[in-house]
């Protein structure tokens, strides 16, 4: 026994040392290294023609800055995280790793996600043979967050690519003012959470100010904003504080407008779009106590790529500050119903002030018919005399 157990521990420390090696070579595929290939913009893979089956040019290249500055990249996700089947690279070999790799399966971590596309009118749209899957939308490499997005960065990342929403919604009137302020999801998603995001819009630049750009105009952090301008603390961005951050922006010689849009959390109940129970009932917006504007949020982006959203109160929508977002009935602008008030009031007055003259003027009018009744008797009697 004790000539066998040096052998016996020599043996086992091999091994240990060998799974040793192998455990890290597992993890040893950084991204610096497969960039030194796919960072090269000339990369692709030539299209091959067979008789079973067919290839068509395809772009190998990858943006490392871009990349960098995405949620995979920022929560700790390189290459291999999804394109597991690489283990090792063998930099001696023309291509360093297997050259089919497998289809990456979103859904190995977006489960939520996938659970939700499969109810979709894009799963049924795969029924019919037409190729849609988590790419179709999602960029293979540069997916970034949204939550701060505008409208229209929102669909022409999603939507806007395959859909023209010009050639349908005859139903709907105002077209461009609900696409310019809705986003699809909203009616298409009806079990989505909705806010009203609003964001500044530099009248001098003609661009929607992002959110490092109103840090950096206000000379504070991220995490100073909020103490900045809820003064009261209780939280919230009230309608006076709001008009005090406007007032901020204009001594910095900023010239804003706020837009207000009606925009979906981005959460997993989004991918299951539908076509059949897409909203079509208006009230639910044009609606005095209509459940889309309960919620009035800035949103500013963070160094991470998340977002922080803070609560305004949703008095502001009835300011003068986001009059051109209105839904009749469902957001009342004060302004505009106290010139109505005027309007009304002062038609009343002058119909008032008619009645009461004509009233008043009775008796005069009553002389004055009278003595014009008198005056052709005494015409006729003069005559009579001569």
């Amino acid at each position: 026994m004790k000539n066998n157990s040096p052998r016996f521990l020599t043996t086992a420390l091999a091994f240990i040392f060998s799974s040793l090696i192998v455990i890290q070579s597992g993890f040893a595929v950084e991204n610096s290294e497969c960039l030194e290939c796919h960072g090269d913009e000339s990369l692709s893979r030539s299209a091959e023609e067979h008789i079973n089956k067919s290839y068509i040019s395809l772009q190998l290249f990858v943006d490392g800055e871009r990349f960098n500055n995405s949620v995979h990249h920022i929560n700790d996700v390189g290459c291999t995280g999804c394109h597991s089947d690489i283990v090792t690279l063998n930099m001696d070999a023309d291509i360093p790793h297997q050259a089919t790799l497998a289809p990456v399966d979103c859904t190995s971590c977006h489960e939520e996600e996938g659970a939700a596309f499969l109810g979709s009118i894009h799963m049924k749209a795969r029924r019919k043979g037409i190729t849609m899957n988590c790419y179709a939308c999602h960029d293979y490499h540069y997916v970034g967050h949204l939550e701060a997005a505008s409208v229209n960065e929102r669909g022409s990342t999603f939507c806007l690519r395959c859909h023209n929403p010009y050639q349908s919604h005859d139903w709907l009137t105002q077209k461009a003012a609900h696409f310019d302020t809705v986003e699809c999801s909203v009616c298409h998603v009806p079990d989505a959470r909705k806010h009203i995001h609003l964001s500044f819009y530099d009248l001098v630049s003609n661009t929607s100010l992002n959110s490092d750009e109103i840090l950096e105009i206000l000379a504070i952090s991220e995490a100073e904003f909020m103490p900045r301008v809820d003064t009261n603390l209780d939280g919230r961005i009230s309608s006076n504080e709001f008009d005090d951050l406007v007032l901020m922006l204009r001594q910095k010689t900023v010239r804003t407008i706020v837009h207000a849009e009606l925009v979906v959390e981005l959460e997993p109940v989004v991918h299951s779009v539908s076509k059949e129970e897409a909203v079509r009932e208006c009230t639910l917006c044009h609606a005095p106590d209509s459940p889309f504007f309960s919620a009035v949020t800035i949103a500013l982006s963070k160094q991470d790529g998340t977002v922080d959203h803070y609560e305004v109160d949703r008095a502001i929508l009835a300011g003068y500050h986001t009059s051109h977002f209105s839904a009749l009935a469902g957001t009342r602008i004060m302004l505009l119903d106290k010139i109505g008030f005027l309007m009304i009031a002062g038609a009343v007055l002058v119909v008032a002030l008619h009645l009461s003259t004509r009233i008043a003027t009775i008796p005069i009018r009553r002389k004055r018919e009278m003595e014009d009744q008198d005056e052709p008797d005494k015409n006729d009697h003069s005559g009579t005399n001569v």
